[in-house]
């Protein structure tokens, strides 16, 4: 069997490539490019993947160069339609990054392309942003799926919801998204019995974070930290701002201050596989692990996006 050779935009530290080789197993898919800019993320990405290949500016990239290829994976910035973000879309300049993808797609048209981002993505301007993504890649020549999954239905215990967009070249492929296996959860899948003290909050930041809650909920604003325990069934969603003050997912512990995630904690609670090495800080790898993705999510979308071709090609035999 040939080689699925793929393209990862917007790399990452590479949870969408985890996803996909673990679905089509990593001996029948060949990585051929991959962009980013974030040097940390670049440095982590070629470490796990052994990638010796230049991984380069998305802007930097001549569509006409790159070799041909099956499958196209980005998940692109997301900070534009985010809540968390000023939500311009558009108007902010990494959110006009899909057109770059847009125009790699219009040169290459390769068979798949599998897109990521934030869930109010499908509502930002009224819906209009989505409609125009929808609009483009189907102007290309796409037959066009999208869907937002959470992932606590796949195995994980984070209440995390995005879109994804599964789009095919050929329009006779029919597809559906997976509905999670509704495995139950509870924190405690993912946290360590013994953490290091340095992860315990300090008087001074704990002290502004119950004062920062109390006054957003005065003004009738909902941020604020969140509390969780072993017995959780799933906690927030882990951003890239979690290194700055770890507010969405703290948990409780006896007789002390919350604490933090650990490293090594997030890298479980996004699912990676516990072979992928962390060899940045912490507060870097706080931000690739908020960036990116959760790896058994994709993995299930892959495992039908191989379903529906197989079904695809039994038809034709």
């Amino acid at each position: 069997m040939e080689k699925l050779k793929f393209i990862d935009l917007f790399s990452g530290i590479g949870g969408i490539r985890l996803g996909l080789e673990q679905s089509f197993g990593k001996d029948n898919v060949e990585c051929i490019f991959a962009s980013e800019i974030d040097k940390f993320a670049i440095k982590s990405y070629q470490h796990n993947f052994k990638e010796n290949n230049e991984i380069k500016n998305i802007y930097d990239i001549n569509e006409k160069e790159i070799p041909d290829f099956d499958i196209a994976l980005a998940g692109f910035p997301c900070q534009p339609f985010s809540k968390a973000g000023k939500e311009l879309g558009f108007e902010d300049e990494r959110g006009n990054l899909f057109f770059e993808i847009a125009r790699i797609l219009e040169e290459k048209k390769p068979s798949i392309v599998f897109l990521e981002n934030v869930s109010r993505l499908k509502t930002h301007d009224n819906g209009d942003t989505f409609k125009v993504i929808v609009n483009k890649l189907e102007s290309i020549g796409y037959k066009v799926y999208s869907k937002i999954l959470n992932s606590k239905n796949f195995g994980l215990p984070q209440n995390r919801e995005r879109i994804f967009f599964v789009c095919f070249l050929d329009h006779s492929i029919n597809f559906d998204f997976p509905t999670g296996k509704n495995i139950k959860t509870k924190m405690s899948d993912i946290l360590s019995e013994k953490v290091n003290d340095k992860y315990t909050l300090s008087d001074k930041m704990w002290t502004s974070m119950v004062s920062r809650k109390e006054r957003n909920k005065k003004a009738g604003k909902g941020f604020g930290y969140r509390l969780f325990n072993h017995e959780s069934l799933y906690g927030s969603t882990i951003s890239a701002r979690y290194g700055k003050d770890g507010s969405e997912v703290l948990i409780e512990q006896k007789d002390k201050n919350p604490r933090r995630l650990t490293p090594e904690e997030a890298l479980k609670y996004q699912g990676f596989p516990k072979e992928f090495e962390i060899i940045v800080s912490d507060t870097q790898a706080y931000k690739q692990f908020g960036n990116s993705v959760s790896v058994p999510v994709i993995k299930e979308i892959f495992d039908n996006i191989n379903k529906a071709i197989r079904k695809k090609e039994k038809k034709i035999d």
